[in-house]
């Protein structure tokens, strides 16, 4: 279930530096402005798979916690 999302997550991180990268080459802001919002998902996407990670092993009430 949390593997698709860290799969997910690198795939943005991927997109994010794609688009970073085209916006120096091309030098616009737009571009640039687009990459940081989806590094920020990408960003946000992991603080969520940890806390669904930490929540789901304390329902289950398992002292061992796997992040992958």
């Amino acid at each position: 279930m949390l593997i698709p999302i860290l799969i997910f997550d690198v795939a943005l991180v991927a997109w994010s530096l794609h688009l970073m990268q085209e916006a120096v080459q091309k030098q616009e802001f737009s571009l640039m402005l687009a990459g940081t919002l989806v590094s920020l998902s990408a960003a946000a996407l992991l603080v969520v798979y940890f806390l669904m990670n930490n929540c789901l092993s304390s329902l289950s009430g398992s002292n061992y916690i796997s992040y992958f």
